[in-house]
């Protein structure tokens, strides 16, 4: 079993920036492919970025050239740089660990950004 847990969310205004962490129990971090989805008030949930165990990234194209995802395998840690926020960032964003079919999820993080 896979414990998550997301942190750094919080309300910010159009154009600032946040980081987001997600701190992974399990001794085989570097194994898992690691994403972030975020879920708006409404709406499904989305995939954001994710990274694999050999660091290559992936992004939705809403969040190209503003979100950086990285991860620290020493730490079991995954992060989400985000910049230049906008409104329609606002969602509860999801930690996800993904390993052969196993898929675990975080509990969330409030990200909230006022134009």
């Amino acid at each position: 079993q896979v414990q998550l847990v997301e942190s750094g969310g919080g309300l910010v205004q159009a154009g600032e920036s946040l980081r987001l962490s997600c701190a992974a129990s399990g001794s085989i971090f570097s194994s898992y492919v690691m994403g972030w989805y975020r879920q708006a008030p409404g709406k499904q949930r989305e995939l954001v970025a994710t990274i694999t165990s050999g660091r290559i990234p992936n992004y939705a194209d809403s969040v190209k050239g503003r979100f950086t995802i990285s991860r620290d395998n020493a730490k079991n840690t995954v992060f989400l740089q985000m910049n230049s926020l906008k409104p329609e960032d606002t969602a509860v964003y999801y930690c996800n660990a993904n390993w052969l079919d196993y898929y675990y999820w975080g509990q969330g993080t409030q990200v909230n950004v006022s134009s």
